[in-house]
């Protein structure tokens, strides 16, 4: 059964698009000369440009996915040149110019794979996505790599249950969440929790992916299908990688049969 590596970047965006285009860069550097082997690499949430104060306008800095547009040129150039597919987050332009959708690229060596748009937006805790951002349709979103099916669901999806469990209902393998998790009192118990339970509610791997502190909590971290933690990074910029086995995930269900047992 295919296995593969994936490399977790816990790196800060900032409000300067530019500096996040270098910042794919540094990373690259890690990959190219092996001390971070990887065939999956994946940035946070809004790693094209960062959210920035509250209230400040994120839609001048919305892109489209064509390959042509800055962000997409620099993942496009970093996968090629690595062979590797990348995952990461952006703001992408939508019909309502004053409101773009918070998307998640997928792009490999040959072109754009895959995008999700955040179905949940962030309007919790004091604070109000959907001011800003548009909500994506309501269509899960998954894509093969190398082999292992991947899904795909973005921060606050995370507190939403039936979604990962829709995704494992399709042939997930692993949930990819690229985050920019806020800080706050008991915002790294919630995410440690919420993506342990997600991992074995599913008997999928987990690979939960945030911004660093100290505006959000970091602690990226992969769990395995049945809620091992396999690696974690602290609060602080980080990159750490693990190995996704599907064999491991029929291994867990096998062991752990609550999908074929479940009566909803």
């Amino acid at each position: 059964m295919p296995t593969i590596r994936v490399a977790l970047v816990q790196k800060a965006s900032s409000i300067d698009p530019e500096e996040n285009r270098r910042g794919l860069n540094i990373v690259g550097t890690l990959v190219r000369e092996g001390r971070v082997p990887a065939d999956l690499v994946v940035f946070p949430e809004a790693f094209a440009r960062d959210f920035g104060p509250p209230g400040s306008d994120i839609a001048e800095f919305a892109e489209t996915t064509e390959r042509g547009d800055p962000f997409m040129a620099a993942l496009a150039d970093l996968a090629r040149d690595l062979a590797v597919t990348v995952i990461a987050g952006m703001f992408e332009k939508s019909a309502d110019p004053q409101r773009p959708y918070n998307t998640l690229v997928v792009v490999d060596k040959d072109s754009l794979q895959a995008k999700y748009r955040k179905i949940h937006l962030y309007d919790s805790f004091g604070y109000k996505e959907s001011d800003r951002l548009l909500a994506g349709d309501i269509e899960p979103v998954l894509v093969d790599v190398n082999g292992v099916r991947v899904a795909l669901m973005t921060c606050y999806d995370l507190r939403f249950p039936e979604l990962a469990r829709e995704l494992a209902k399709r042939g997930a393998d692993v949930i990819v969440v690229p985050s920019a998790w806020v800080a706050g009192p008991a915002k790294v118990d919630h995410w440690r929790t919420l993506v342990k339970a997600r991992a074995i509610e599913n008997t999928v791997y987990v690979v939960a992916v945030g911004q660093p502190g100290p505006r959000y909590t970091g602690h990226s971290m992969v769990v395995s299908p049945m809620g091992d933690v396999l690696v974690e990074a602290g609060a602080d910029e980080q990159v750490i990688e693990a190995t996704i086995e599907q064999s491991m995930v029929a291994e867990a269900r096998a062991q752990n049969p609550s999908l074929a047992n479940r009566r909803f």
